[in-house]
C-alpha cells in the first residue's frame, strides 16, 4: 500500500516537472485504473504553482505531542461521561426505587461519580480550548492523524452505545417489562451517546468543507 502511494506521488511528481498539467494526469492514471481518491491525494500532494519544480505541500503528521494531548482530551470525556450516566443513574433510582431492592441509594458510587466529573470535566475542557486555540493558529492542525482516529473512535462507541440502548428498549417493550425508572435511563444513555456523536460527526462535516 505504502509503496504503491510512494510509486503514484513519484510519477505524478515527474509528470509535473515535465510539465504535464493535473488534469491530464489524473486522465492518465485514472485510465491506468488507479482509482481516483488515491489520485486525487496524489495530486493534492503538490501545490498549483507555477514554480520550475513541483511544490511539495505540508502533510499532517503524528507526533507524539499531539498524540498525548488528544488522548488525554478523549479519555477525560469518556471517564466523565460514563460517571455523568452513573450518576444520574442514582439520581433515577433515588427518585424511583425498586422496592425489590434495599440499599443505600449507591452512596459510594454517587461520591465516587461525583468525584470524578469534578476531576474529569474540567481536565477535559482545558485540553479542548488549548488543542482549539493550537488550531486557530494552525488550522493545518485539524489533520493531525491522532484527532482523527479518536474522532472517528468515539463516533464509533457513541454509536454502539445508541444502538445498544435502543435494542435494549425493544426488547423490554416486546417483554413488557418498561417502567420509569428504565425509559429514563434509556434518555440518559440516548442524550449522553448521542450528544457525543451529534457533536464530533458536525466536526468531521466542518472539516471535510474546511
Amino acid at each position: 500500500m505504502a509503496t504503491n502511494a510512494q510509486q503514484l506521488e513519484s510519477f505524478v511528481k515527474e509528470a509535473l516537472q515535465a510539465g504535464r498539467k493535473k488534469s491530464d494526469i489524473a486522465e492518465v492514471l485514472e485510465s491506468a485504473g488507479w482509482p481516483k481518491p488515491q489520485i486525487n491525494n496524489a495530486l493534492d500532494a503538490f501545490a498549483d504553482d507555477t514554480y520550475p519544480v513541483p511544490v511539495p505541500k505540508p502533510r499532517p503528521s503524528l507526533s507524539a505531542r499531539d498524540a498525548f494531548l488528544y488522548l488525554v482530551m478523549f479519555s477525560t470525556l469518556y471517564y466523565g461521561a460514563l460517571n455523568l450516566g452513573n450518576l444520574l443513574f442514582v439520581f433515577i433510582d433515588r427518585a424511583f426505587p425498586d422496592p425489590a431492592y434495599a440499599h443505600d441509594y449507591h452512596g459510594d458510587s454517587q461520591r465516587w461519580s461525583t468525584a470524578a466529573i469534578i476531576i474529569a470535566f474540567p481536565v477535559f475542557l482545558f485540553m479542548a480550548r488549548y488543542i482549539g486555540k493550537q488550531i486557530k493558529r494552525n488550522p493545518f492542525k485539524r489533520l493531525s492523524p491522532a484527532r482523527r482516529w479518536l474522532t472517528y473512535i468515539t463516533i464509533f462507541i457513541a454509536t454502539a452505545a445508541v444502538l445498544g440502548d435502543i435494542t435494549t428498549l425493544i426488547y423490554n417493550l416486546l417483554g413488557g417489562a418498561l417502567t420509569v425508572r428504565f425509559i429514563l435511563k434509556v434518555l440518559v444513555v440516548a442524550i449522553i451517546a448521542g450528544s457525543a456523536f451529534t457533536y464530533y460527526l458536525l466536526d468531521l462535516r466542518k472539516e471535510e468543507k474546511e
